[in-house]
């Protein structure tokens, strides 16, 4: 019995940087399970688009997909566009079964990989010191979305025994340059930024953009294709796929 095709569905951004991460991440999901069909896929503003790419699976003879939403938070696109174009998969091929898992979402495993992707930018800034950090990410008109930040938020920061804030770079207050100017209003004056963003982009280049101007000696990358990720992704792939197996 083959097991289910894995389909790992990004937004999509007109920034190829962003495509290229999200395929390097589908690459390291294959490199971990070499077993599975492992394909990425886009909702919208990239290349391939969700619907080609199971076209493409059902005319190889895969009945049954996985598709694990590479989403950080439960917003719009989570909780309308996903399962939209799920269900819009199953019409257009009757003897399709798709089950869309969990978003990536904002694991607490993901610390580790923020925190090196800041070492990396404090090296690269020959920052030695810091008092405060703020946790930037993309934002949402979802309210909850936006708490579940502010909560890693917090965890982030007693990891590290600093004060942290989460600003956002659309949709709800603060940007990240407001979060460094009241820092420092505060008096501290080594504010770095870690970049709660999947990939490279507008929004992640904006708020970096904003963090720096406002003075912060340091900004992130975003997590990018980080193995953690794809681990992520396959025990994601691993519910979805105990989902599909008959009652």
């Amino acid at each position: 019995m083959t097991a289910p095709a894995l389909v790992t569905l990004a937004h999509g951004s007109r920034d190829p940087r962003s495509a290229a991460t999200v395929e390097a991440l589908a690459a390291e999901t294959r490199r971990l399970r070499p077993d599975l069909r492992v394909e990425a896929a886009f909702l919208e503003l990239a290349e391939p688009g969700f619907h080609a790419v199971v076209d493409r699976l059902v005319a190889e003879g895969h009945d049954e997909v996985v598709v694990v939403p590479l989403l950080l938070n439960e917003g719009y696109h989570a909780k309308v566009d996903v399962p939209r174009v799920v269900q819009e998969a199953m019409d257009r091929h009757a003897r399709l079964q798709v089950r869309a898992t969990r978003i990536l979402g904002l694991e607490p495993a993901f610390l580790g990989v923020l925190d090196a992707r800041l070492r990396d930018a404090l090296r690269g800034a020959r920052v030695r010191e810091l008092d405060a950090l703020v946790l930037a990410a993309s934002g949402s008109s979802d309210t909850v979305a936006n708490q579940a930040v502010a909560r890693l938020a917090r965890v982030w920061g007693a990891r590290h025994h600093l004060p942290v804030v989460a600003a956002f770079a659309s949709s709800a207050p603060p940007a990240t340059g407001e979060a460094v100017r009241a820092f420092r209003r505060e008096g501290r004056r080594h504010v770095a930024v870690a970049s709660m963003f999947l990939a490279p982009g507008f929004l992640p280049d904006r708020a970096a953009e904003l963090a720096l101007e406002a003075g912060a000696v340091a900004v992130s990358e975003p997590l990018g294709a980080d193995p953690e990720l794809a681990r992520t992704v396959l025990a994601r792939y691993a519910v979805g796929a105990v989902e599909l197996v008959p009652v």
